[in-house]
């Protein structure tokens, strides 16, 4: 893995913005479809404006978890995403989730051989599923794999400074209520990229466990305001001040073309800890084409890339 420079390259061209229109297009035709159903049953005015980038239609609305949902109660389906160079799940690279231990809700520490402590400002993650696939249902039993960015922009596994570590990276089964909670940090801002997290949906820990098949992959927004106020907080995210200022939700490549649907709520303060959370809409797997983002100009160690990283093999796409 190589190192992030300081420019970011947004122009994707056409056959990315073409790909990424028929996904977004693709999720808000289902999803107008669905309310338009509820209508005629129902009797619902859909007559309000749609979210393309979302995948909503005219009856969207915020609920507590920062999901942008519909009247039924469904949330969007939350875009297939990258999965960035360091997913750390075997497509490039080493693969964790095949490691004893991967299984836990505190993904502070590294486990088995390693033995670092990500620092930073403390944070809990609540993820809520909702099975699209089966009328809004929780998503009970599914899987759910997630990693960042430590406080200085490292990847576990990949980054030089954290290349023999594992930390940052555990995966959890849904509750009853399609509810999985992680303890862990609020992650830096690198480079190139808004802040971020990273998760993969699988429809049991089976599957999970085995590195293969993941029926989501994807990532959440972290909101602005949250952000500066750790930052501000913590000086072990000084970097990451000067890196937000040159980039917006709208000029990330990977939240560009809509963020609604992945932007998560975040409540508490960087002394308590703070409480991240968000809903989240699994849709059937193909439906979850990803979009790659645009490669690293320049050769490795283009613009979007975390400190640090010849640890393994050279990155595919931006983090």
């Amino acid at each position: 893995m190589q190192r992030h420079d300081e420019t970011h390259e947004h122009d994707r061209g056409l056959r990315y913005d073409l790909r990424s229109l028929s996904r977004r297009r693709a999720l808000m035709l289902l999803a107008t479809g669905a309310v338009a159903t509820t209508a005629a049953a129902c009797g619902t005015d859909t007559s309000g404006s749609g979210s393309a980038a979302s995948g909503t239609a005219g009856a969207s609305s915020t609920d507590a978890a920062g999901a942008t949902g519909t009247a039924d109660g469904c949330v969007a389906a939350a875009p297939g995403e990258t999965a960035g160079p360091y997913p750390g799940d075997g497509s490039n690279g080493p693969n964790v989730l095949i490691a004893s231990g991967i299984v836990r809700s505190d993904i502070r520490s590294s486990f088995g051989d390693s033995s670092g402590t990500a620092e930073g400002v403390p944070a809990t993650l609540t993820i809520t599923l909702q099975d699209l696939v089966d009328d809004c249902s929780p998503g009970e039993g599914m899987a759910v794999y997630v990693w960042h960015c430590d406080r200085e922009g490292n990847y576990s596994l990949y980054s030089d400074a954290a290349a023999d570590e594992n930390y940052l990276r555990g995966v959890q089964v849904a509750d009853p209520d399609g509810v999985v909670r992680f303890t862990t940090i609020f992650p830096a801002c690198y480079a190139g990229r808004w802040p971020h997290i990273h998760f993969e949906v699988f429809d049991s820990l089976e599957q999970a466990v085995a590195g293969s098949d993941a029926r989501l992959t994807s990532q959440i927004a972290l909101p602005e305001d949250a952000c500066t106020e750790v930052f501000d907080y913590d000086s072990g995210y000084a970097r990451s001040i000067s890196n937000m200022s040159n980039v917006t939700l709208a000029s990330d490549n990977v939240f560009g073309d809509g963020w609604d649907a992945e932007l998560a709520t975040v409540a508490g303060s960087p002394a308590d800890g703070m409480d991240i959370s968000i809903t989240l809409g699994v849709a059937a797997k193909e439906d979850n084409q990803q979009s790659m983002g645009a490669p690293p100009s320049g050769g490795p160690g283009g613009p979007g890339m975390p400190p640090g990283g010849s640890g393994g093999p050279p990155p595919r796409q931006q983090g």
